[in-house]
């Protein structure tokens, strides 16, 4: 934790250092929210300021930026002035273009990526283009916070992670299981449930037929189904 950083403290106007100690916010200062990511930057640079944030489990959430009223009313009125040229405007745009391009380029290449982790005999290649699909549906949104997401892994290896996820909560009694809470156990099911999943795609990876009663399909059936009724 940086030394302009913070956890909340235990009422509104004050904030709890790495240290322990709990300062309260200097006087006029007020807590700008995250959301514009834009303004948030240029109030950081703009000087004194202390960020909250929040660890909850293994994941950070930021709580907002606490500086003087006058720096935020000032670089706010800016951005806006800025934000209503017919200039920002056509920026604006492109940048979405370039985003929905580069995100239509993702989900076609981690499609490639399932199908190519999925490796089914060619017997079952119209089910491995139908898992690949609904794999991709669920794993690829921007925002979702899927594996598939993250960029510390190669492709390859997101693929495979969202397989076996995508599996254990659609061909496994994984989501109604009561795990005990102790440590390692979760993680210690997922392991088993993952075996589970990888002993079952090797059996398309041949030419066995599973069967109608394999959960693969039937999961796979029940998303078409789904899909169907919107």
């Amino acid at each position: 934790m940086s030394n302009n950083t913070f956890t909340p403290g235990p009422t509104s106007h004050t904030v709890r250092a790495a240290d322990g100690r709990l300062l309260t916010v200097p006087s006029g200062w007020v807590l700008l929210p995250p959301g514009d990511a834009a303004l948030t930057r240029r109030v950081k640079a703009a000087g004194d300021h202390w960020v909250v944030a929040e660890k909850k489990g293994r994941k950070v959430f930021s709580r907002g930026i606490w500086t003087a009223a006058t720096t935020i009313e000032s670089i706010r009125a800016a951005l806006e002035a800025e934000r209503s040229t017919e200039g920002f405007a056509k920026r604006k745009e492109a940048d979405a273009r370039r985003r929905e391009k580069a995100q239509a380029e993702y989900v076609e290449d981690f499609f490639s990526a399932v199908v190519t982790f999925l490796a089914f005999h060619p017997s079952h290649a119209e089910l491995a283009q139908r898992l690949a699909s609904a794999v991709t549906q669920h794993a690829t949104p921007v925002g979702s916070g899927t594996v598939a997401r993250t960029k510390r892994i190669p492709v390859e290896q997101r693929a495979e992670a969202a397989v076996i996820a995508w599996m254990r909560h659609q061909t496994t009694g994984y989501d109604s299981l009561v795990i005990p809470r102790e440590k390692g156990k979760r993680r210690e099911v997922r392991r088993m449930l993952a075996q589970r999943s990888k002993e079952l795609l090797a059996q398309y990876r041949q030419a066995e037929v599973a069967g109608k009663h394999c959960p693969l399909q039937r999961a796979l059936l029940g998303s078409a189904t789904a899909l169907s009724e919107l």
